[in-house]
């Protein structure tokens, strides 16, 4: 029996190994674009219960934010620390593009909307394996150092609010990669890591594509409902992501994935 999508989805949240999950989630992605093309058997979107929270390995080591040790990035061991955070990130967002699968599978969208984040989990999959790579050339492994514990809370936040896990994960959070990833493909430009910066490269433009889904499908739910897509961002935003955006941002990178200036500076303030 052909799973649906929702519960694919589901199989692949449910899955601990780090490298198991990316596999499944690209195996999964492929199917899914092979029935889409018409060269395989249709997947419905279906129906399924994801987990509050995904499966993780037993490593790393989830920590408090504020107990993260810090690294300077000019060391190798710096290196590697940002290599391993970058794939943590990865790791997450491969969850975060599944979870909207199967969490608001229910909710009516195009079929567009499912497309994309399909599209979006494999490519952070592929970033994932692509951070592994990069931290066993340097002689150490996903796993090996503690990581931020606290990078599921926008899932758990906006669990029953499609719109404003759209506003925060691809909007606000995903939106961030964008703002520090130049500096860190210049850290391992300057220590000439070539393979590192060739994989982050590959990461930097295809995030571009991760925001600008967040931001179409945004604007899509706030047309079907008459609604003004900028107040309902920062009203969105301030209940969920409980900070303030933090400048600089990189304006010509989020205007590329549609999203204007004036969705986010006024958020650098609190009310």
């Amino acid at each position: 029996m052909t799973l649906s999508l929702a519960q694919m989805a589901v199989e692949v949240l449910t899955t601990a190994d780090g490298r198991a999950k990316t596999e499944l989630s690209r195996s999964y992605a492929k199917a899914w674009f092979a029935a889409r093309a018409g060269q395989a058997e249709a997947i419905e979107i279906g129906s399924a219960s994801p987990p509050m929270h995904p499966a993780r390995p037993d490593k790393p080591e989830l920590l408090s934010p504020r107990d993260v040790p810090r690294r300077r990035p000019g060391s190798e061991k710096g290196r590697i620390a940002l290599l391993h955070a970058v794939a943590h990130i990865e790791l997450n967002a491969v969850d975060l593009h599944w979870d909207i699968i199967a969490r608001f599978s229910e909710v009516p969208m195009p079929m567009g909307f499912f497309d994309d984040w399909v599209k979006a989990a494999d490519e952070e999959s592929k970033h994932f394996n692509l951070m592994c790579g990069c931290l066993e050339e340097l002689g150490s492994f996903y796993g090996a150092l503690p990581a931020h514990a606290g990078m599921w809370r926008a899932a758990e936040d906006t669990a029953k609010d499609l719109m404003g896990r759209l506003a925060v994960v691809p909007m606000v959070l995903e939106a961030r990669g964008l703002d520090v990833t130049p500096n860190m493909i210049e850290v391992f430009r300057k220590a000439n890591i070539d393979h590192a910066v060739k994989a982050l490269e590959t990461i930097y433009v295809e995030e571009v594509g991760h925001v600008a889904y967040g931001s179409k499908w945004f604007h899509f739910l706030c047309g079907r409902e008459d609604i003004d897509p900028k107040e309902t961002f920062h009203a969105l935003v301030r209940r969920y992501f409980h900070s303030t955006l933090k400048p600089p941002f990189n304006e010509e990178k989020r205007a590329e994935a549609g999203i204007p200036p004036d969705f986010y500076w006024p958020l650098t303030e609190a009310e």
